[in-house]
């Protein structure tokens, strides 16, 4: 296969990008939904689940390692304007508390729904910018350092549960 430039200046080969990759823009195009390498195939196939590969350059996105960092970041955003919202209006209106939950509990749950995916693209497109969890072209596998790693082969306290 042939390597391609994208419009960042990436070099792509086999479906992994090498070279500089710029770490704001690339920010920009995963909370935008898109491939941080080329900026133009949609970075998930449904509304969290990252595609395996993008559609559109091939680079490989099934390299990231988002985990818990995404919903964190989400209720931390979320958290600061709906506080500062139910302030505000306490403070200038003074409502019941029925108006409060009717306000701010649908509030809550439709911006955490739209926030995610753009915190989620962005954590994602910042791993592939940094060259973490396995988007470095050039890293080698890791090999385990725990305990079944250090036994040799043929061990009597090597468990195999391969049938």
């Amino acid at each position: 296969m042939q390597d391609r430039v994208g419009p960042s200046g990436v070099t792509q080969h086999e479906g992994r990008s090498t070279g500089a990759r710029p770490v704001f823009s690339s920010l920009l195009r995963g909370a935008a939904h898109k491939c941080p390498a080329c900026g133009k195939g949609a970075m998930f196939r449904r509304y969290l689940k990252v595609a395996d590969n993008c559609p559109n350059c091939g680079e490989a996105l099934h390299h990231h390692r988002a985990d818990d960092a995404p919903p964190y970041f989400t209720i931390v955003i979320v958290g600061h304007i709906v506080v500062g919202l139910v302030l505000a209006v306490e403070m200038a209106y003074r409502p019941p508390l029925w108006v409060h939950a009717a306000l701010w509990l649908p509030l809550t749950v439709i911006l955490t729904l739209v926030v995610l995916p753009s915190v989620k693209g962005a954590l994602i497109a910042l791993q592939w910018a940094l060259l973490m969890h396995g988007f470095d072209p050039d890293a080698k596998e890791e090999m385990g350092t725990g305990f079944e790693a250090t036994l040799p082969e043929a061990s009597p306290h090597r468990l195999d549960f391969r049938s």
